[in-house]
């Protein structure tokens, strides 16, 4: 677990940036109650995550995947930000222009919690896209009807989600870019290290002389090369940072 030593130090480096960059994963959700919908806990009607978030599960059997993303909604809409949430909209405030949140997840927890600065890499599972029109709009019902249709053109709707096989957005990979190279100090909390591109972002912050500061439950592939590593719950080591 993170000592008071390394707590103290990470405090210094925050109060010194002058410019922050935050990357957030899986874990700090987790600590909302969210599933990560991987493994032996990820099952759900025998179906694995990787096989059903896909181009191809959608276009071969649309209403099982919709069954799936309702059945996720109904999940997280049960589930409120946590601390560490709350923590990252305080320093959001803080640094006002000078912070940017890049997060990997997808259940609109920081947007939730008042977060406006940030990149949803991955998308978010309360908004849907047009397969026809291509127009994005949030939609919060719950369930949503089983293959739910565009109200403009009347073409299929899919979950504004990138899914295996597909790249993330161009718009979002410039801004993250952007964030990671003005930043002197880049923050990675609860993300496994190994989903590209986010695995990557570390080493260009670490390219341009930023430091970088973990914060997770255990040791990930990036933990030598960060300058700190702090172990523990993101609920609980996030507000020390204050």
């Amino acid at each position: 677990m993170a000592t008071d030593d390394q707590i103290l130090l990470a405090r210094r480096h925050l109060a010194s940036a002058r410019n922050v960059t935050i990357l957030t994963g899986a874990g700090i959700s987790a600590d909302s109650g969210v599933p990560t919908f991987r493994g032996t806990d990820g099952l759900w009607h025998n179906f694995r995550a990787e096989d059903l978030a896909t181009p191809e599960a959608f276009e071969q059997d649309p209403q099982l995947v919709w069954e799936w993303y309702n059945w996720r909604r109904e999940l997280i809409a049960t589930k409120q930000p946590n601390p560490a949430h709350d923590t990252l909209v305080k320093l959001e405030r803080q640094w006002t222009d000078r912070m940017w949140l890049i997060t990997q997840n997808v259940d609109g927890l920081h947007r939730a919690a008042g977060s406006e600065r940030l990149s949803e890499i991955h998308g978010n599972i309360w908004k849907v896209r047009c397969t026809g029109c291509g127009v994005i709009s949030e939609n919060r019902e719950i369930p949503l009807p089983t293959l739910p249709m565009c109200r403009l053109c009347h073409a299929l709707l899919r979950p504004h989600i990138v899914w295996f096989g597909e790249s993330l957005w161009e718009k979002d990979l410039r801004r993250c870019d952007e964030a990671l190279r003005a930043c002197d100090l880049l923050l990675v909390i609860g993300t496994s290290g190994v989903v590209y591109p986010a695995a990557g972002f570390a080493s260009v912050a670490k390219d341009v002389g930023a430091l970088v500061i973990e914060i997770n439950l255990e040791n990930t592939p990036q933990s030598d090369l960060v300058d700190l590593s702090l172990q523990g719950r993101a609920k609980d080591v996030v507000p020390q940072l204050l």
